[in-house]
């Protein structure tokens, strides 16, 4: 090999190492190492509660909450097996009025920020600002005449007796329907309040276009509206399931305790583990983590409609 050709490899090589050398300053340094640590600090707590789910007792005590069981007889999946057990019945009836509450949700939001958006009306700016006011209703200030309205007045239970003798009814689905009618009702305003955001960028000329070829309000939103919906009704659906499936409060004040047999997963969650020896670590940390597949699974089902449509 010549020495010019050395001396050419070598000048490569210094060329490329000072592009690397370039490439790593100070700054960027600080931005990775930023970014592990957030990463880090974000699935910590998810590593910690799965490593705590597979521990033995004796595994529990003796390493920390954070680090993988250091022994082979420290590790079981035996509490994966005895939370899905308890949650099973509790995720059906979640199940139950979760679905039927995000559909009649992004159905009725759509429905009505399309009547508040794109059809013009004496009183429309009265209505829509009652939408936003009830997005801003805590549900601390509901929860008593929540209760009074469902136990005292309504008793869904007592009017619908006569369908509890068909196949397949069982007297709990009245706390079932009062839920789905609760959760939809409090989801109305802010599902209205994103379709409305999305309305409001739609084209005009092709709404009027529409009416002047003689369709009617209805047929406008079918044929035009509706198909231009379907990202954001993907946004509503993974929003309201998420919402509705981890909701508490409301599944306390309206069923109220965990024998019941329309508990809710978040509901028998609450008391899974607790006994007067105390607290099954291993056992609420499977509990917690079986509770939210279904919200993992709606999310990677509609991931691509619903970064669609954020972007709308």
């Amino acid at each position: 090999m010549s020495e010019k050709s050395v001396t050419t490899e070598e000048a490569a090589e210094q060329t490329a190492m000072k592009r690397v050398t370039d490439g790593i300053t100070l700054g960027r340094v600080g931005l990775y190492a930023t970014l592990i640590g957030l990463v880090g600090f974000y699935l910590l707590p998810i590593e910690s509660g799965l490593v705590t789910s597979i521990k033995t007792p004796t595994g529990l005590d003796n390493t920390f909450p954070f680090l993988p069981p250091l022994d082979a007889g420290w590790i079981t999946f035996e509490k994966w097996q005895v939370a899905f057990d308890y949650l099973a019945p509790g995720m059906v009836n979640s199940m139950l009025f979760t679905i039927p509450s995000t559909i009649l949700c992004a159905i009725l939001g759509s429905m009505a920020a399309y009547g508040l958006t794109l059809v013009d009306w004496r009183g429309q700016i009265a209505v829509l600002a009652l939408f936003i006011a009830g997005i801003f209703v805590p549900y601390q200030a509901v929860i008593v005449p929540l209760f009074q309205f469902w136990s005292q007045y309504m008793q869904l239970g007592a009017r619908l007796s006569f369908l509890w003798g068909l196949p397949l009814l069982e007297p709990h689905y009245a706390t079932i329907l009062e839920l789905i009618i609760t959760h939809t009702a409090y989801g109305i305003p802010i599902v209205t309040l994103l379709f409305r955001s999305q309305y409001k960028t739609m084209s005009n000329e092709m709404i009027e276009a529409a009416r002047l070829d003689g369709a009617s309000v209805w047929r406008v939103y079918r044929r035009i509206v509706l198909p231009l919906s379907i990202p954001m009704f993907a946004v509503v659906f993974i929003f309201q399931f998420t919402q509705i499936w981890n909701e508490f409060l409301f599944s306390l004040t309206i069923i109220g305790s965990t024998n019941d047999p329309a508990a809710s997963a978040t509901l028998i969650l609450s008391g899974l583990g607790q006994s007067l020896e105390g607290t099954d670590y291993p056992l609420r940390m499977a509990g917690a983590f079986i509770t939210a597949l279904p919200t993992l699974l709606v999310y990677v089902l509609f991931a691509d409609k619903f970064a669609e449509g954020v972007q709308t």
